[in-house]
């Protein structure tokens, strides 16, 4: 389900809640590890699942912040820690997985972790600041075409999935720029406020509350957005792109019980169809979108083998 389909399903989700099962009840705070700075799309999600799970659970959900590497030192340390519900990862697995795709990286997601549920998406898009000539993307893929090489765009990150669709949209287009990565969604959104790249592909959240300092010019995703609903599709003015999109998974230790995991998963499921958790995230320009563990599974899957070849040609240029 896709995240313009879950606003009509999500009415009737959980009406009633589910119960947590008896044999997972943690003791002590459990530790989120969100392999990100904060202030990002990720962290909103997890942020606002630790305050949404706030009494469904005998304890508070903490979120700790453990940046580096593209994602990757927070995930070793997650895949690291005792593998019995104390401790929880939840990421942009999008962005995992691709960069576990572009390099050589100590864990990967459909390896190394258990996959509890999926609990949202970030669906990216192509901004440029408030001030730029290009007021559509035909004005932005015309220039660059005419001028290779010349543009200055920006990314959260090398091997990130905001990272391989904008270069995914340049391939498919015929276009040639610099690409320039940040830390984070919120240093890649200020950079393009202070205009010191030309134009950024980031999640589509991202730009709202900055209206006024941002111009969306695209989204890079089948249909429009479920909020942001006025920005035109890339394909609806007639360019091509490879979807990436970056589901935002929780992940357990590998070898954590599978009843654990099954508890863990009837938690997500309540908080994605809380009031609360839907309330505040919509407030950040996102829906969320409840996936079971199996079914974020096979959307990885999928992920994988749509952008093989988008891969194989970041890894060839070094």
């Amino acid at each position: 389900m896709d995240r313009r389909a879950f606003l009509s399903a999500s009415a009737g989700l959980l009406v009633a809640g589910t119960a947590l099962r008896a044999d997972w009840s943690p003791r002590r705070p459990v530790n989120v590890i969100l392999p990100y700075s904060a202030g990002g799309g990720t962290d909103a999600f997890a942020r606002a699942v630790a305050a949404a799970a706030d009494g469904m659970l005998p304890v508070p959900m903490v979120v700790n912040n453990v940046s580096g590497a593209g994602g990757i030192t927070g995930a070793i340390e997650a895949s690291r820690s005792r593998p019995d519900g104390s401790t929880i990862m939840i990421t942009s697995a999008g962005s995992f997985l691709l960069t576990s795709m572009l390099r050589e990286t100590e864990v990967t997601p459909l390896d190394d972790f258990e996959i509890i549920a999926q609990i949202g998406d970030l669906d990216p898009a192509i901004l440029v600041p408030a001030s730029s000539p290009f007021q559509t993307l035909a004005d932005l893929v015309d220039f660059a075409r005419a001028n290779p090489g010349q543009l200055r765009w920006a990314h959260n990150g090398r091997g990130g999935a905001h990272h391989v669709a904008g270069q995914s949209f340049l391939n498919a287009n015929g276009i040639e720029a610099t690409d320039v990565p940040f830390k984070g969604g919120g240093p890649t959104r200020a950079a393009v406020i202070g205009a010191q790249v030309d134009f950024a592909t980031v999640g589509i959240q991202q730009a709202a509350g900055f209206e006024n300092e941002l111009r969306v010019l695209a989204l890079l995703a089948p249909e429009r957005d479920g909020i942001a609903s006025d920005v035109p599709t890339a394909v609806e003015q007639g360019f091509d792109y490879v979807e990436v999109s970056s589901p935002i998974i929780a992940f357990a230790p590998l070898g954590t019980d599978p009843e654990i995991v099954a508890n863990m998963q009837d938690l997500f499921r309540n908080v994605a169809g809380s009031d609360a958790f839907r309330d505040t995230m919509r407030e950040r320009g996102n829906i969320p979108e409840f996936l079971p563990g199996d079914e974020a599974r096979a959307r990885l899957e999928r992920l994988r083998d749509d952008t093989t070849d988008v891969i194989a040609a970041l890894r060839a240029e070094g």
